[in-house]
């Protein structure tokens, strides 16, 4: 009896990476950060205005907007540069699987977030913010490697989960035992929405039926 690697071509997320690659990924979220910094100048000389009229009102009909805008929206300067790190690294980490993916994977976890917050918070608050999109590209990150069956992405997973792992506690369950600031449920379901985008990255490539070794 041997144990031997089953060869296979790369995983789903884990596309050959080159210069080209790299470059594209880095102006692709460097566009999107760019885009993010615009508006905050616009909500800021607008007196918030964006994040009144732009964010997501829970269950109604004017705030259904907001699932689409409310990720590229801040409050302020502070708010905008506490998520702006975060959507580099974790965005720039994403994209090197290619942009079809990365637009599969942001569109999941833009939807699910959104619809989540506006299903279950609280009437009368307004919610913007990107780091709905942190916290589902961390848990995508963090779990894709187990769907796909990936060695260096479960690799990567466990690194990113040790330096970031915490924040699912405290944006999630410190958040909802909190004064209330914070919207918890667009860091839970924006992880939903991670998870449920590995699962079906996993099954669209067949990683989740293909074991990393095999016995024979």
């Amino acid at each position: 009896m041997t144990d031997t690697f089953r060869t296979r071509p790369p995983a789903a997320g884990r596309a050959r990476i080159t210069g080209e690659t790299l470059r594209s990924a880095a102006v692709a979220i460097g566009v999107l950060a760019a885009l993010m910094v615009v508006l905050q100048v616009l909500n800021t000389l607008t007196g918030n205005a964006l994040t009144q009229h732009l964010g997501i009102r829970p269950r109604s009909g004017e705030g259904l907007l907001g699932i689409v805008m409310a990720p590229l929206l801040h409050g302020s300067w502070a708010h905008l540069g506490a998520n702006l790190v975060l959507v580099l690294i974790l965005g720039f980490l994403l994209m090197l699987g290619g942009a079809r993916q990365f637009v599969a994977v942001t569109g999941v976890v833009w939807l699910v977030s959104g619809l989540g917050i506006w299903l279950t918070a609280p009437r009368g608050s307004v919610t913007i913010g990107a780091s709905v999109l942190v916290f589902g590209w961390l848990a995508h990150l963090v779990v894709r490697g187990f769907f796909t069956r990936d060695v260096w992405q479960i690799v990567l997973g466990v690194v990113l989960l040790a330096l970031w792992g915490s924040m699912f506690w405290t944006g999630i369950a410190g958040a909802a035992f909190g004064p209330g600031a914070v919207s918890w449920q667009g860091h839970l379901f924006g992880a939903i929405g991670g998870v449920l985008a590995a699962v079906m990255v996993a099954r669209a490539d067949g990683g989740a039926r293909r074991p990393l070794l095999q016995r024979r």
